[in-house]
């Protein structure tokens, strides 16, 4: 083949690329978005985002909150979870991949509940930073990855941190420690590819809100935690209105999660939610970071002197590291805190965590 023919070739080739549009960029999200442009939007779906958090008995569907604003879907954190989102859609117009898969095929095979669990990750500015994992907080099908994941998550990447949402079962998927599984195979999956990911594999933060924050302090026990698993100990639990003890709630929990038939009984550790924290304290538990607020009417459901404060005490008799922060107006749900007594509290949590590991 002469060289004109190859010249000719090369342009006819590199002619026909130039011809095929570039795929549009995804556009950006505002506060005054609606729920369905959130979930329709290329660069979420796109990037493999979750956006579907807000079920109860059963996972959201298209018509329940479509024509709402996301400033009236997601309430007051609104604009730092919009901030994250829109890093998403960002990562996703660049060509950075969003969405890790925690599950190879054939383990999807094996228990189809497991297709979807995923990290979800926030790269920071710089290599090599500390990462976060975020497990927002659920009940039944519903989630918070939009409004607790994603707030939480805004303001670490501003930190220069960097971080994970975890998108673990819940609802009709969950069985078996299925949740707690999920963390744990997220720490795996991290520390073993922490050198792709470009961050520092010890000296990790777990994030929780709520119910998550318990799947976080498990990770920090003896009987379930993370020695369990050859991984590295954390560098800090910082944990939003956790819910440590579930009380009357354990046998509610056994029945409607795990299939329990009359006459069953549930023995000490067989299951998270039959877990409590606080009694299972040594002093390799990791440091830890809590807030709740006073009219914080969920956690009085489950007597919140058996949550945060017993917690605290623990902690205090086995010479962990620790700080426990009372707010007088902070509901649950209140996710970084935005609108209520505990704004800034993220902050505070990242300085305690620069702070016990230097």
């Amino acid at each position: 083949m002469t060289c004109k023919i190859k010249r000719a070739l090369c342009l006819a080739v590199l002619a026909a690329v130039l011809a095929v549009p570039a795929r549009a960029a995804a556009p950006y999200l505002t506060p005054d978005s609606t729920v369905a442009e959130l979930h329709g939007n290329e660069g979420i779906v796109g990037a493999g985002f979750d956006s579907w958090d807000r079920g109860s008995l059963w996972p959201e569907q298209p018509w329940e909150y479509a024509r709402w604003s996301l400033r009236r879907y997601i309430g007051a954190p609104v604009d730092e979870a919009v901030e994250a989102l829109n890093l998403i859609i960002e990562n996703y117009n660049q060509g950075v991949q969003v969405t890790y898969p925690l599950y190879t095929a054939e383990e999807v095979a094996a228990d189809p509940t497991r297709e979807g669990v995923a990290l979800y990750y926030f790269p920071a500015e710089k290599p090599g930073a500390k990462y976060a994992i975020v497990l927002s907080g659920n009940m039944l099908e519903r989630t918070a990855r939009v409004k607790e994941g994603c707030s939480a998550v805004a303001e670490l990447h501003r930190m220069g941190y960097a971080a994970f949402i975890l998108n673990y079962r819940v609802g009709h998927d969950l069985k078996d420690n299925a949740n707690y599984q999920d963390l744990v195979r997220a720490v795996q999956y991290i520390t073993a590819h922490a050198g792709e990911l470009q961050v520092d594999p010890e000296n990790y933060a777990l994030m929780g809100f709520s119910s998550g924050g318990q799947l976080c302090a498990l990770f920090g026990t003896d009987r379930m935690g993370y020695q369990n698993y050859g991984l590295p100990k954390p560098g800090a639990l910082l944990l939003a209105y956790p819910i440590l003890n579930y009380a009357y709630g354990k046998p509610v929990l056994f029945y409607l999660y795990d299939r329990a038939q009359p006459g069953d009984h549930l023995a000490p550790g067989d299951y998270y939610y039959n877990v409590e924290v606080p009694a299972e304290v040594t002093a390799d538990f990791p440091a830890t970071f809590q807030w709740y607020g006073k009219n914080d009417s969920s956690l009085r459901g489950f007597f919140t002197q058996w949550q945060s404060p017993a917690l605290d005490e623990a902690l205090a008799r086995c010479g962990v590291p620790h700080a426990l922060i009372v707010y007088d107006e902070a509901p649950h749900g209140s996710a970084n805190g935005a609108g209520t007594d505990a704004a800034g509290w993220i902050a505070r949590a990242a300085a305690f965590w620069e702070d016990v590991t230097g």
